[in-house]
């Protein structure tokens, strides 16, 4: 019975520090962390690790369970993975415990307060930028290709291969700016 923790965080600049030092305060043989977004579990490669080396009798250790999965249904996939496999999930700061029937049904809703909680924060981020765009203050990013120099390089005969090399940019751009 092995006891695996599993760290996360969302970007580069956080740190991991307090999740694994929790982690091995709770008994953790094996930690794997990354630093990957919550909110898709796709390309997050030590989850997946994890997953793939539970055993039965195992138990998956988070800190949080938002350090897991942001939507429910993510969340809800994981758990039913780890309970394929005959193992648990526990975590340290909450009273989440999969072999208890209590653990299950405030997993539940802990996932629903995280998925809540990305919803709101897109909603107030999309509130944020259009109102700067009312404003005048976001215009978005600024434009890295001039449409004029790839006309140019047209008219001079080249292709969009050849003219996406010289700028160094992919075709698809060379093609928007020819069609702008």
């Amino acid at each position: 019975m092995t006891v695996i923790g599993y760290a996360r965080v969302s970007t580069e600049g956080q740190s991991l520090e307090v999740q694994t030092a929790a982690l091995k305060a709770a008994g953790c043989t094996t930690i794997r962390s990354e630093k990957r977004t919550g909110t898709t579990t796709e390309g997050r490669t030590e989850l997946a690790t994890v997953l793939d080396f539970l055993r039965r009798g195992d138990t998956l250790m988070v800190t949080r369970i938002d350090r897991l999965a942001r939507s429910i249904g993510d969340l809800q996939t994981i758990v039913r993975e780890v309970q394929a496999k005959g193992a648990h999930l526990r975590a340290t700061e909450q009273p989440i415990d999969t072999s208890t029937a209590a653990g299950k049904c405030f997993l539940d809703m802990l996932g629903v307060f995280a998925e809540f909680e990305t919803n709101l924060r897109r909603e107030r981020q999309m509130e944020g930028i259009a109102k700067a765009k009312a404003n005048g203050v976001y215009k978005g990013r600024p434009k890295s290709i001039e449409a004029e120099e790839v006309r140019k390089l047209k008219a001079k005969g080249l292709g969009a291969t050849e003219i996406a090399k010289q700028l160094g940019i992919g075709r698809a751009s060379v093609y928007r700016a020819l069609s702008e």
